[in-house]
């Protein structure tokens, strides 16, 4: 089933990327208007885009120093090739973002937006409102990891699927299949199968 025919699904993805741009007051969510959701989605994926692009060149620089050296040896033409090749990554993941950006207004638009509206704003208020208890949860099962030294985006994406398990009373493997399809886009490879781990996890850990 394709995002525009899942309204929840819209929903997670502007929850997601909106979260850390929404300003909440307990007397102000309801005035959250869809596309303030929209803008604050887009103004996360700039600035990760502005980040990855800013790394993706610092790698061509190194590679370019490495390769250019008067006493050029083979380690370096070596290290050139690796730091070249992430740069190739980096970019790739920039230009991804771009089509990101530009399918969130279009994904919204054919969606029902009151009902993508209200659940986005539930997942954001819920998470707000029970933060200290999500993260202690993540927290206990993350052996040698902690959520700070997470991506924002890695750490946005188990807060909302625990507080979809623990307090929205999604059914578990909703919450952790919907985490991971939304991983996929927004993570890497890395990222959704360690998000797949620790939500596992954190399941069986509540149905304890």
């Amino acid at each position: 089933m394709s995002i525009r025919q899942q309204p929840r699904r819209t929903a997670r993805i502007l929850a997601l990327l909106s979260l850390s741009q929404i300003k909440i007051k307990s007397d102000t969510l309801e005035d959250i208007e869809i596309n303030d959701l929209i803008l604050g989605a887009i103004r996360t994926l700039t600035l990760e885009i502005e980040s990855t692009i800013e790394t993706a060149s610092d790698e061509l620089n190194r590679s370019n120093d490495h390769l250019f050296k008067s006493d050029t040896r083979a380690t370096n033409i070596g290290s050139a090739k690796s730091m070249l090749k992430d740069a190739i990554v980096l970019t790739q993941k920039a230009i991804n973002r771009i089509g990101n950006i530009i399918e969130i207004p279009e994904f919204v638009q054919l969606s029902r937006q009151h009902e993508v509206r209200e659940y986005a704003l539930e997942l954001i208020g819920t998470v707000d409102r029970r933060k200290t208890e999500i993260e202690a949860i993540l927290n206990e099962v993350m052996i040698d990891w902690t959520l700070n030294r997470l991506t924002q985006i890695d750490a946005n994406i188990l807060r909302l699927a625990v507080a979809e398990m623990t307090f929205l009373n999604i059914e578990h493997k909703v919450a952790i299949n919907e985490a991971i399809e939304i991983a996929k886009n927004y993570s890497d490879e890395d990222g959704y199968r360690f998000i797949n781990g620790v939500l596992r996890k954190v399941s069986d850990k509540i149905k304890q």
